[in-house]
């Protein structure tokens, strides 16, 4: 990996492509916006920075020591995803899956964000679940200011914890907003922790969050996978029992990996972009 700095961005070039289109329209997340001029704009643990791919080179506003600090876990700049693809590329499917989602990254996102976007995610399409998240970010999320212009950080357990389902109706988040709550009082209260998570086996911590009001299977694995980075976690949803008909429903050889949740992206983007068995 080579890191170059130049006046206001670091570029990162790698034998791992990035797409900044991929990583972020891929289901994952949902902070970052893309600007008019192509660069896409997201707040991550407080800080705000605006990134883009050049040819395949990672590139993001800030300094060589702000990128080590946050953004190279952040982006998970040291995984080969490459050697990942060429190890789930056994057939037609999996190849294309593969070469066609190449610049997916799977993001080391914030867990307390990812907990609470992904119970906002239930039975929801990603420009409402986007929406939402803006609105509770801007009502109870500190300010920030870049580029002349004020973002929001995503509030704190403390902070939502102290609500009422009235208070967030602002939200319009239906039903999910008594799980965002229920959620902050039991990190706050020492009910749950992200540490002791982190340390459990996936099988473990997921029968563990899943006692969570309004944490599913699904959610669980989102959570594990894109909060924890527990790369083993592997998400099912509609898009991914349509993958599953092309292994008539049996996906155990990609299930059973290590790096099951990098496959289970790749083979999301695949078949959700080419709307497959739609």
């Amino acid at each position: 990996m080579q890191i170059i700095q130049y006046k206001n961005h670091v570029k990162i070039h790698s034998e791992n492509p990035f797409s900044a289109r991929q990583t972020f329209t891929c289901g994952q997340c949902f902070r970052w916006q893309e600007q008019e001029d192509g660069r896409w704009r997201g707040v991550v643990c407080g800080k705000a920075a605006y990134v883009w791919d050049d040819h395949g080179a990672l590139c993001i506003t800030g300094t060589h020591a702000q990128f080590d600090a946050l953004w190279r876990s952040y982006f998970d700049c040291d995984t080969d995803y490459a050697s990942i693809c060429r190890s789930f590329a056994v057939d037609e499917f999996t190849a294309n899956a593969a070469a066609f989602g190449a610049g997916i990254r799977i993001l080391n996102q914030e867990p307390w964000e990812t907990l609470c976007t992904f119970l906002i995610s239930q039975c929801n399409n990603i420009p409402r679940i986007t929406a939402i998240v803006q609105r509770l970010c801007e009502g109870w999320g500190e300010p920030i200011l870049s580029e002349g212009q004020t973002l929001y950080a995503f509030p704190t357990p403390q902070t939502l914890a102290q609500l009422s389902p009235s208070d967030l109706a602002p939200l319009r988040a239906g039903y999910r907003t008594p799980y965002l709550i229920s959620a902050a009082q039991a990190i706050v209260s020492g009910e749950l922790s992200f540490d002791k998570l982190r340390t459990m086996s996936t099988a473990d911590a997921r029968r563990h969050v899943m006692q969570l009001r309004g944490v599913g299977r699904k959610v669980a694995d989102c959570f594990l996978l894109f909060g924890l980075h527990k790369m083993d976690a592997f998400p099912v949803d509609t898009w991914m029992k349509k993958a599953a008909a092309y292994y008539n429903g049996d996906m155990k050889q990609f299930v059973d990996s290590p790096f099951a949740g990098v496959y289970q992206q790749y083979f999301f983007y695949y078949v959700r972009e080419h709307q497959i068995g739609k």
